[in-house]
């Protein structure tokens, strides 16, 4: 029973921070205008700038945003016990994400698109700029490194993943075309979910492997050159052909399997394995302050996702009044997702007694995106009745997915950063977008290969870095926005 508790109280929380507090920061703070003209319509060019429909541009913002972060962050996170894990997921989820997402978004509307970094030369200064333009090139390289070791890891140990995640594509090729000859978006969401969930049946019962030393490269290393090799053509794309589609779709298919999980708990009304506050932690555990708040980013507050807003997602926006439901509706999804993370990774439907809990937390990090695949599935089964190799094959997919949106979307910020560095310096080949994205990719698998070796693990080895430096980028992000 105790985790429908945490359920109720947290859902509430963030229904108070949508039809309240939202509410306020638009009409009293933000004062949105439905008449502004936004970039997607005065800079229209089809490719990057494009009007789209809010719930389409939703789905785009909250996957691009959400990656495997709010999955994992929380998951490591319950560490220290599930009672500060809920209240900072709740809190900042209402009170910094909400706002930090949809005040970077209005911001760059108002402002040509631009991104924070450039846009933060206009409000404070070319200093602040210079610095701002660093740190997100940097967040940049990290993640879309690591997450290519993440999404490639996923398909080498989960090989029944890999059939829907790459069906995923077509089907969102499909739908882009379709939805660009004015279809009907809820026809076309519904047969698209169905897709994906079919094409995760068929990967479950048909797992794909690729063969060691393939061009004298392990699996593992060899996915992640294919992963690059896809998202540099996806990043030059125009956004309705593949970006926005995938995305949407994946965001649909999110919601189903929150509702399978939220609907699991209270099916099952699970009771909690995890101590409320932790006191049996190793003697070399860092302290619940200030880690907690670096641990979960994603699903409190990100400045990754201040990148996504000002990046593609206001390039986008329809109209100004659409940036809260997308802004910070997006950042309540993934505040959703982080808390029935803590629930599946807390409940006992991963362990059966508080003490078999502590083996598996045994020390700081040792927990991830594994451990709420593990709780996750056996707690759909236990309220759904699905077979456990079916849920755990549909939350791998969904964890894969997610990794693999961010990273489609983490390659297209990363080539605009570049391009506006080749306006801001005059320098003309940057602008180029071709070239823009070949430096982009470049950079990653150099980190990727450089540092890690014939494994492509090199992200992994500044990783530990990206927590303070997206916090940092975080209060820089809401700086810009307090200033505006």
């Amino acid at each position: 029973m105790q985790s429908v508790t945490i359920v109720i109280l947290g859902i509430a929380g963030m229904t108070f921070g949508w039809f309240v507090y939202s509410k306020f920061i638009a009409t009293k703070i933000f004062q949105l205008d439905p008449d502004f003209v936004t970039p997607a319509h005065e800079f229209n060019d089809g490719v990057d700038y494009h009007p789209t429909n809010r719930y389409v541009l939703w789905g785009h913002h909250f996957t691009s945003v959400a990656g495997a972060a709010p999955i994992v962050g929380p998951a490591i996170a319950v560490y220290w016990g599930w009672v500060p894990a809920v209240l900072w997921v709740t809190v900042g989820t209402v009170f910094f994400a909400g706002v930090h997402d949809f005040g970077a978004l209005w911001a760059s509307a108002r402002h040509q698109g631009k991104s924070i970094g450039a846009l933060s030369e206009e409000i404070i200064g070319k200093r602040t700029r210079a610095l701002f333009m660093v740190v997100v090139f940097l967040v940049l390289l990290m993640v879309n490194a690591v997450f290519g070791v993440v999404i490639a890891g996923a398909f080498v140990n989960t090989p029944g993943a890999v059939f829907p995640a790459w069906s995923a594509i077509v089907v969102a090729l499909i739908i882009g075309q379709l939805l660009h000859r004015k279809w009907k978006l809820g026809l076309l969401s519904v047969v698209g979910v169905a897709a994906l969930y079919g094409s995760i049946l068929v990967g479950s019962n048909f797992p794909i492997e690729l063969p060691d030393a393939l061009f004298g490269l392990t699996a593992n290393a060899n996915w992640i050159v294919i992963l690059f090799i896809y998202a540099a053509v996806a990043s030059m794309l125009p956004v309705w052909v593949l970006l926005q589609p995938r995305d949407y779709i994946n965001g649909m298919q999110l919601v189903v399997g929150l509702v399978l999980l939220y609907g699991a708990v209270l099916l099952s009304l699970p009771d909690i394995s995890a101590p409320a506050f932790n006191s049996q932690m190793a003697e070399n555990a860092p302290s619940l302050v200030p880690l907690l708040f670096v641990t979960i980013a994603c699903g409190a507050v990100s400045g990754f996702h201040g990148i996504v807003s000002s990046g593609t997602s206001s390039k986008q926006l329809n109209k100004e009044t659409d940036a809260r439901f997308v802004g910070y509706l997006g950042a309540v999804g993934e505040g959703s997702l982080a808390l029935i993370t803590i629930v599946a990774v807390s409940g006992v439907a991963l362990a059966a007694t508080p003490e078999i809990w502590h083996e598996i937390y045994e020390q700081y990090g040792t927990a991830g995106a594994g451990t709420f695949i593990q709780g996750g599935a056996q707690m759909i089964t236990n309220g759904w009745g699905l077979p456990v190799g079916i849920s755990q094959t549909l939350l791998a997919t969904m964890v894969v997915l997610f990794a693999g949106t961010t990273m489609d979307s983490g390659v297209r910020l990363q080539r605009y950063i570049i391009q506006e560095w080749g306006d801001i310096y005059n320098i003309p080949l940057l602008k180029k977008g071709i070239l823009a994205t070949l430096l982009a990719v470049t950079c990653c698998l150099l980190l990727a290969f450089g540092a890690g070796g014939a494994s492509g693990s090199g992200g992994l080895i500044i990783w530990p870095l990206f927590g303070s430096t997206n916090q940092i980028l975080a209060g820089l992000t809401l700086l810009v926005i307090s200033v505006q």
